[in-house]
C-alpha cells in the first residue's frame, strides 16, 4: 500500500466545520490509528477536540481516481500551533512523526510527504531564517526514513492572514511564502502549492472547509504531475463533484448504516432493516 506522511500545524491537520462540504468516504482510503490501518474518518488528524476538514481526503480520494485497484494510506502527525522550533530535528513532534512513519512503513511505502506550517513562524525574525531551518528538518526526515527522493508537497499561507482575528501577528507571512517558494524551486523533487483564491473560517486564521477540499485537489496535481502549482485550478470545482459522487460500495453502505447505528443516530430494527435493503 502507498502512505503519505502528514505533517506541519493546523491547516494540515485541518480545522474546516464538518458540516460544510460533503463527506468523503472510502474504504480503500486507510488512516494510521494505533499502529494500525483503519478506514478514513474525518476528522483525520484529530489533535485538538476541534479538529475538522483538512486537506488529505480529497488529495486521497483523487489518487484513489488514478488508482483504482489499490489502497492508500495517511499518517497523521500534524499539531496545531506548532513552529519550525517545535519541529526541530530530534524533538518530540520530529521523533513522533518518525516513529509513525516506520511503523506505517512496516506495511507500506511511503510515496509522498505532506507539508503545510508556517503561520507560527511569521514573527519577528523567524520568516528571514525559514528556508534554512526547514531544509534541516526535511533533509534530516528523509535521511532517517530514507526517503530521499519521494516527492514533498508544500503549501502557501493564506493571503486571508493579515486581516483576520490574530492578523497583527502574520506580518511576515509573504516571507515565509517566499520561502517556501524558493526551498521548492531549489530542492529536487519538492513542489508548492499556492493558496490562491482559498478563504478562511471566520477566525481569519484556518482555511474554511471548501477551500481545505480544493487545496487537497492542488497537492495531489503537484504529486501527480510533479510540478509546482502557482494558481488556482480550473477544474477543481469538477474534480470534487466527481469525488462527491462517486457510487458507495454495497460494502459501503452497510458500513456508514453501521456508523450511524454506533452514533446513535438510529435503532437496531432500523440498522437491520436497511441493511436488508442491501442485500
Amino acid at each position: 500500500m502507498d502512505s503519505f506522511l502528514m505533517i506541519g500545524q493546523s491547516n494540515m491537520a485541518g480545522r474546516g466545520f464538518l458540516k460544510d462540504v460533503p463527506r468523503i468516504f472510502d474504504t480503500q482510503i486507510k488512516m494510521q490509528r494505533n499502529g494500525l490501518w483503519q478506514t478514513m474518518w474525518e476528522p483525520i488528524n484529530p489533535d485538538r477536540p476541534f479538529s475538522g476538514i483538512g486537506l488529505c481526503a480529497s488529495f486521497a480520494a483523487l489518487w484513489r481516481r488514478a488508482h483504482a485497484d489499490k489502497e492508500i494510506g495517511l499518517i497523521p502527525c500534524a499539531e496545531g500551533g506548532s513552529s519550525l522550533e517545535d519541529w526541530k530535528v530530534g524533538g518530540p513532534l520530529f521523533e513522533h512523526a518518525v516513529f509513525l512513519a516506520k511503523l506505517a512503513q512496516q506495511s507500506s511505502k511511503i510515496t509522498g510527504i505532506l507539508w503545510h506550517q508556517g503561520e507560527n513562524d511569521c514573527f519577528g525574525d523567524l520568516a528571514a531564517i525559514y528556508k534554512d531551518r526547514f531544509g534541516e528538518i526535511i533533509d534530516a526526515l528523509r535521511n532517517v526514513l530514507g526517503l530521499p527522493k519521494v516527492p514533498l508537497i508544500i503549501g502557501g499561507l493564506g493571503d486571508f492572514l493579515p486581516s483576520g482575528r490574530y492578523g497583527a501577528f502574520f506580518g511576515g507571512y509573504p516571507l515565509v511564502n517566499q520561502a517556501l517558494l524558493e526551498y521548492a524551486t531549489q530542492t529536487p523533487d519538492c513542489y508548492f502549492v499556492s493558496a490562491e483564491d482559498l478563504t478562511a473560517n471566520p477566525d481569519g486564521l484556518h482555511f474554511d472547509a471548501i477551500s481545505l477540499r480544493r487545496l487537497g485537489v492542488r497537492y495531489f496535481e503537484a504529486f501527480d504531475q510533479h510540478t509546482h502549482v502557482l494558481k488556482a485550478l480550473e477544474d477543481e470545482t469538477e474534480k470534487l463533484e466527481a469525488i462527491y459522487r462517486r457510487p458507495l460500495t454495497k460494502m459501503e453502505q452497510s458500513t456508514l448504516l453501521e456508523y450511524r447505528f454506533a452514533f446513535g443516530d438510529m435503532t437496531l430494527q432500523e440498522l437491520e432493516a436497511e441493511q436488508v435493503k442491501l442485500k
